[in-house]
């Protein structure tokens, strides 16, 4: 029996692994056992899970998860960009030193194995790790990690804890640099890249939608979909072929706001695009534009990781996955 642990496991893409691991299990991986650790957990869905509720910020609750010696950690929790901005003590609170004790507690359960238990941990970290300025054909794994924002520093220095742990032997890690994840189900989070999925989800609901920033803002994306699959890979790529540089950037779709818009109009029409209201906001676009517009992921594709070809089938997937349940929630 495989147990996999996700912390975050009530969030979008926690839910979205745990979807595919209950209905398509773990590639080479007969049996699983899953259990989902968050602070919250939404009403519906993911029925038959094992579910933990904890808080973050408590050592108690990392030393438990480490006893149950899960062969594969998914870490995904996470105060993201605009609110780590905003409340810089709770960001580096979580974003840091908490996950300091979870892999404290790991490196405990390790050595109090004889070092036999050496788990499998995947991060969530972001390509907000880092900052301008950027060449024009993009960058790749090699570029200098010097983020411009607080968010950014926590997720750069939550990857070379990885990594040295990684080295170390107490843990088998790897850092996956997300691009925004678009369309987001649901509701906006705090993040200041929700606006990327809001113009295209809440029009789809016939609601209005808030654009802060222009539509020639350049940015990088993947569904829903294909961030499951990247965090799915990882759980069982040989780390080994990584040669000890453990951060990688996730392959992306990079497009313009204008061009997310005319897929949008091609879809839904000029109606739905009439539902967003340009509302320009400087301090969003001041973090946002100085996050990467193109990722060269020549590394990550070597390594198996998939992401769709173009932004028409990153709405294309959203409308087959989560439209529907979407729309429903938006009526009275």
């Amino acid at each position: 029996m495989t147990a996999i642990a996700i912390i975050g496991g009530g969030g979008m893409i926690g839910r979205k692994i745990a979807h595919r691991l209950q209905h398509g299990g773990l590639a080479g991986v007969a049996a699983l056992e899953v259990t989902l650790y968050d602070r919250v957990f939404p009403g519906v869905g993911l029925t038959g899970m094992n579910r933990q509720r904890i808080e973050f910020g408590d050592p108690a609750a990392a030393r438990a998860l480490a006893a149950g010696r899960p062969d594969v950690i998914f870490h995904l929790a996470a105060i993201v960009s605009g609110e780590a901005e905003r409340d810089f003590d709770l960001g580096w609170q979580v974003n840091v030193l908490s996950f300091w004790a979870l892999l404290m507690a790991l490196r405990a359960e390790h050595l109090a194995s004889g070092g036999t238990w050496r788990p499998r941990l995947v991060l969530a970290s972001s390509a907000a790790a880092f900052g301008p300025p950027f060449a024009a054909e993009g960058i790749d794994d090699s570029f200098i990690c010097e983020p411009r924002s607080s968010y950014g520093a926590q997720k750069v220095i939550a990857e070379h804890m990885v990594g040295d742990f990684s080295r170390k032997g107490f843990i088998d890690g790897i850092s996956l640099r997300l691009p925004t994840i678009t369309v987001r189900p649901g509701q906006a989070n705090a993040a200041l890249s929700s606006c990327f999925s809001a113009i295209i989800r809440e029009p789809l609901r016939g609601r209005r939608a808030v654009l802060p920033l222009p539509e020639d803002t350049r940015h990088i994306h993947a569904s829903p979909r294909a961030a499951a699959g990247f965090f799915l890979h990882a759980a069982t790529l040989d780390t080994a072929r990584l040669d000890g540089r453990r951060a990688l950037n996730m392959p992306s779709v990079s497009c313009t706001v204008a061009e997310q818009i005319d897929c949008l109009r091609a879809f839904a029409g000029s109606e739905a695009v009439a539902l967003i209201d340009h509302r320009p906001d400087p301090a969003v676009s001041g973090i946002v534009c100085n996050w990467p517009q193109r990722f060269r992921t020549a590394r990550a594709q070597e390594l198996g990781f998939r992401v769709e070809a173009r932004f028409d089938d990153i709405l294309a997937a959203y409308v087959e996955d989560d439209m529907a349940a979407d729309r429903s929630e938006a009526l009275p």
